[in-house]
Order: structure tokens, then C-alpha cells, then sequence
């Protein structure tokens, strides 16, 4: 999930450093902290970005990586090789689970994928015997998918959050985004890794490690972090070890990933894809989206997570809003004739490097005809921090309570103090880097009918939308705003924890607003993102836009698996 997010019992010992972080002597970063609730900490001696030519002349070498058949295929060319008989959907799960073996759990070890669904070669089968005697059903008609480990799915996989607590625990049915991708006839290829309890545990961990996955790396530079907390959706998809793939998000955790690993990543509207059957930490600001290569796959997955959902209620909101097929957004002229704010204060100025790739994404916009109106800063912003927090201990204790629930007597823990608990008996397993400051937090809060909670979700509604993205985009009629989404992945700690500088997902975040990402360009051979975000169900607007830079720009790079891009 999410960002890291001050919260008032330990904001004073640590709030020098939230809201600065020497980036080549330079201070001056964003108070509004970065992608993941547990995951940011200040790189003390910070990063003075040498030039970019720099980057290869210091990049240690890669280990030894063949080329892949499917290496950066899409799912239009996918369907196009099933039509003409050169793949089949059996071929293509085949294809993938030797690819996992051979990088993700040999050679350079990627370490994405949590386990393979063992029953993917008889769905593929039937799907391939379907289509033969039907038709495809549609464009995810045999496609291989991976999905977030905090994804309920009632098969032969297990749904663990990346937790030792919750193995053996058997969800009583699939989720709803799991249903809709078997009912699109897509091929749920495996569960993948991620930062454990989707970065939730603890307020100094690692993002991409998990007590029952480990770490998983960055394809770009293995001792490079992959963010969080769907690192291994990111990482997978950019790695080529799947076609497309689902992340979930609280505060960063879909664009984060999406940007440190090269990839596109939609963060939808909170109620355009129900979240029944995931882990939860906040209803208010939880989502699930794609997490795809290109913006057109990313705009085809979309449509076939979308529909409302009876058990989940802030799905009521999507009818008359939602698509089908958010491909038809699609125009490579898109960006002609738009207005789009560019969100200085508080998220840029943390890298000089990264501005400097970010002006020529905004200059590459003006080129195509958009009006860009710099700068558009969001007032609000670094005035919701805290209460987000307060708002993610309250529901984390409630609605993790609740998902426990379902799982019946038979589960391995029924409680968040079960949990807490178990991870005190399993320090070694569950605790060795990290604790879980945050679990106990939580444990301490009491109800939602709690006036702090109660006041804290009106504030960040207020803030975050009202007085924040809505007034913005009002004030200048805007159609869309920008801002990095983060600077380059930063080195792995697994002993002091995340090291991050910058980030854009906030506002958004809290607003229960969409946000996109697209690759911008490369910094030291390490990708950097940039967020299009808006007002609620905006999506075929942002699509639209990032389709366009996209197809301007065409800086998607696959990665090298290089093992170092330093020292620096």
C-alpha cells in the first residue's frame, strides 16, 4: 500500500527528515511523503546525480540473460498469434512458467512470483478448447495474468498478504476481481510478492520483502528496490514473466511499483473495481487496477476488472460511470487541445535530475497541443498527512477484523492481535528485519464510530477533495493534473529499511481519486514515472492523455537485469 505517512505519536523525532532530504546538497523534498505507508526513510547521505551518460560506465555487469520469445509482447499480439494458431493459451502458460523458472527463480532471481496456480495448464486447456468451438470470449480470452498475493482466489493457491500467520487459511470463494478475470477468460497464472501486509506492519520496513516470499529485486538493477507494496507485480510484468498483472493500492502502492520498474499502472477511482476478497487496510482509499507494460493492455485489463459489487458498497457509484472497454479512450492525439495543471509545490525539487527529465515530458505535452498551466499547486497539500494515518489505523483494526472473519473457525488467526501475536512467537521468520509499530497502533484504536476517526476522515475528504484536486482543477478548468511519481529506485536496506526521496500519490490517494503512470524517460539506466491524476471517474480523460504522452515519447526500455548501476 502505501506512502509513509506521519502520524502525531512519532512525528516529532521524525519529521526533520519527512520533510527534507539532502539530494546533493540540495534540501527540500515534498511534505507529502512517498509510496508506501511503512516503507519511507531519508538517505542520509543523499544521492548527487552524476550525469546520465555516467550510468554505463558504472553499471556492473548482468547476469546471463537469454532473449524471450514473448519478451514485451502485448495482449493484442497475444490474441493475434492465439487467432492464427502460433500460440495457444496452454503455449502461453508453458511459455511464462519457464520464464519464471529460469529468471525469476534462477539466474538473476527476480523473486516476483509467489507461487504458480497449479490448476493454470487445465484452465488454459479448456479456455483453448472454447475457443475452438466458440470464439474467444473477448480480448483476456487466454491470457496469462498474475495478481497480487493479498488477492483472494479459491483454488489451489493461498492467499497470505505475503504473511507466515495466514498460510493454511482458505478464503470461502474467489474475490470479485478474481471472478471477473476468470469470467473474461483470463488465466490466473500465479499469486506474486509483495511488501508484506502491503507495507502496513511496520513504519521502518523494507518494500518487496515478505516473511513468506523474501525480497524481490528491481529487473533494472537486482540491489535496486522494486517500491511497494506491489513489488512483484511491477516487477514481474517489466521482467516479461507475465502478460499484465493486478496490484492494489492504499497510497502509492500501483504507481510506485509502475514507476521504479518501467511500467504503466492505473490507480482507479475508490468504487470502479470492487475490493471483496483483498486484504484490506482502509476502505476509504483501498483499490485494485492493472499493471501492464503498455497503456493500451493496461486500458484492456482495465475493462475487464470493472461492475458492481453487492458486498462491496462504494461500487453502487461506479453505474453509469464504468466501461467496458477503455480502449476506445485511446487517441494518440489525445493530449491536443487539453488543459493540465502542473503540480509543483511539494512534488518536485526533490531530484534536479529527475525535474530535468520531467521538463521534457512537459515539453513533449506542449508539442502535442496540450495547454499546460504551471504551476497549479493543490493548497492543501501536507495538511492531511497525519490524519490519513489515523484514518488507516482505525479501519486497518476493523476491516482487517472483518476480512479475518470470513475466513471461518478453521483460519489460522481470526484477529489483527492474533496476528500481532503470532509475529511475537515467529520473531526470527516474521521479524528479523522490521517490526510491526504500526499492527500495534492500529490494535490500539477502538471503533469507527470514534470521534478522531470519525473527524479525521472528514478532514482528509475535505482537504483532499474539496479544497484540494476539485478546487484546483476548478479554479483553472483544468482536465488533468501531472507531477513526478517518484525519483529513481532507490539501493535496498534490508537492515535500515527504505530509503526514498519525492512522490505524487497523496492527493489522489485520499481523495479516492485515479491516478496513472507512465514511464517518462530513464535516469542512470533506472526508469522514472510520471502520474496523470483528476477528479473522480476520470479514468477515460487520464487514459486518453497517457496514451498520447506514451505514443509521443515511447520510453518504455526493457530491463537488463543489470546488477548494479553504482556506486554513485
Amino acid at each position: 500500500m502505501p506512502r509513509k505517512i506521519r502520524s502525531a505519536e512519532f512525528a516529532a523525532d521524525r519529521r526533520g527528515f519527512l520533510r527534507t532530504t539532502l539530494i546533493g546538497g540540495a534540501a527540500a523534498i515534498s511534505p507529502a511523503l512517498y509510496p508506501a505507508l511503512a516503507a519511507a526513510r531519508s538517505n542520509a547521505q543523499g544521492e548527487n546525480p552524476a550525469p546520465c551518460s555516467a550510468q554505463v560506465a558504472q553499471s556492473a555487469p548482468a547476469p546471463e540473460v537469454k532473449s524471450f520469445e514473448l519478451d514485451e509482447i502485448t495482449i493484442s499480439d497475444l490474441q493475434d498469434g492465439m487467432k492464427s494458431g502460433k500460440f495457444s493459451a496452454r503455449s502461453l502458460v508453458e511459455k511464462y512458467s519457464l520464464r519464471i523458472d529460469v529468471i525469476d527463480k534462477h539466474g538473476p532471481r527476480i523473486n516476483s512470483v509467489l507461487e504458480l496456480n497449479p490448476d493454470a495448464l487445465s484452465i488454459a486447456d479448456a479456455l483453448d478448447r472454447e475457443r475452438k468451438s466458440k470464439g474467444p470470449r473477448g480480448p483476456m480470452h487466454g491470457i496469462p495474468v498474475l495478481i497480487k498475493d493479498n488477492i483472494d482466489t479459491a483454488d489451489g493457491m493461498m492467499t497470505t498478504a505475503g504473511s507466515l500467520a495466514l498460510v493454511g487459511a482458505k478464503p470461502p470463494k474467489d474475490s470479485f476481481i478474481a471472478q471477473k478475470l476468470r469470467a473474461a477468460g483470463a488465466v490466473i497464472l500465479g499469486k506474486t510478492n509483495l511488501s508484506e501486509w502491503a507495507n502496513i506492519r511496520s513504519s521502518h520496513s523494507t518494500s518487496g520483502w515478505s516473511g513468506r516470499g523474501g525480497l524481490t529485486k528491481n529487473p533494472y538493477a537486482l540491489d535496486r528496490n522494486p517500491c511497494g507494496s506491489s513489488s512483484g507485480s511491477g516487477a514481474g510484468v517489466s521482467a516479461n514473466l507475465c502478460a499484465a498483472a493486478i496490484g492494489t493500492e492504499t497510497d502509492g502502492s500501483v504507481v510506485c511499483p509502475s514507476s521504479s520498474n518501467g511500467i504503466t499502472g492505473i490507480k482507479p477511482t475508490v468504487g470502479l473495481v470492487s475490493r471483496s476478497g483483498i486484504i484490506p487496510i482502509s476502505h476509504t482509499q483501498d483499490g485494485a487496477g492493472p499493471m501492464c507494460r503498455t497503456v493500451r493492455d493496461a486500458a484492456i485489463l482495465l475493462g475487464a476488472l470493472v461492475g458492481t459489487d453487492p458486498e462491496d458498497a462504494a461500487t453502487a457509484e461506479s453505474n453509469g460511470k464504468s466501461h467496458s472497454d477503455y480502449t476506445e479512450f485511446l487517441d494518440p492525439n489525445g493530449l491536443r487541445g487539453a488543459r493540465i495543471g502542473v503540480v509543483r509545490k511539494s512534488y518536485f525539487g526533490f531530484n534536479d535530475a529527475v525535474d530535468a527529465l520531467i521538463e521534457q515530458a512537459l515539453d513533449a505535452m506542449k508539442k502535442q497541443g496540450a495547454t499546460l498551466v504551471d504551476p497549479a499547486d493543490i493548497a492543501t497539500l501536507g495538511k492531511f498527512d497525519e490524519s490519513e494515518l489515523t484514518v488507516f489505523m482505525y479501519e486497518l483494526k476493523a476491516d482487517l477484523n472483518s476480512y479475518l472473519a470470513r475466513l471461518g473457525p478453521s483460519a489460522p488467526v481470526r484477529t489483527l492481535k492474533d496476528i500481532i501475536d503470532f509475529n511475537d512467537r515467529n520473531p526470527q521468520k516474521e521479524m528479523p528485519y522490521f517490526g510491526q509499530d504500526l499492527f500495534l497502533k492500529a490494535e490500539a484504536k477502538g471503533p469507527l464510530s470514534t470521534k478522531e476517526y470519525v473527524d479525521a476522515l472528514q478532514k482528509n475528504r475535505q482537504l483532499a477533495r474539496t479544497e484540494g484536486i476539485d478546487a484546483l482543477m476548478n479554479k483553472h478548468n483544468l482536465d488533468a493534473l501531472v507531477a513526478p511519481t517518484g525519483g529513481p529506485a532507490w539501493l535496498t536496506d534490508l537492515i535500515n529499511g527504505d530509503h526514498v526521496a519525492g512522490g505524487s500519490s497523496n492527493a489522489a490517494a485520499v481523495a479516492g481519486y485515479p491516478n496513472i503512470n507512465v514511464t517518462a524517460g530513464f535516469l542512470f539506466g533506472l526508469p522514472i514515472g510520471i502520474s496523470f491524476f483528476g477528479r473522480a471517474w476520470s479514468e477515460p480523460t487520464l487514459i486518453k492523455f497517457a496514451y498520447a504522452f506514451e505514443q509521443t515519447t515511447q520510453t518504455r526500455q526493457a530491463p537488463r537485469f543489470l546488477r548494479s548501476v553504482g556506486p554513485f
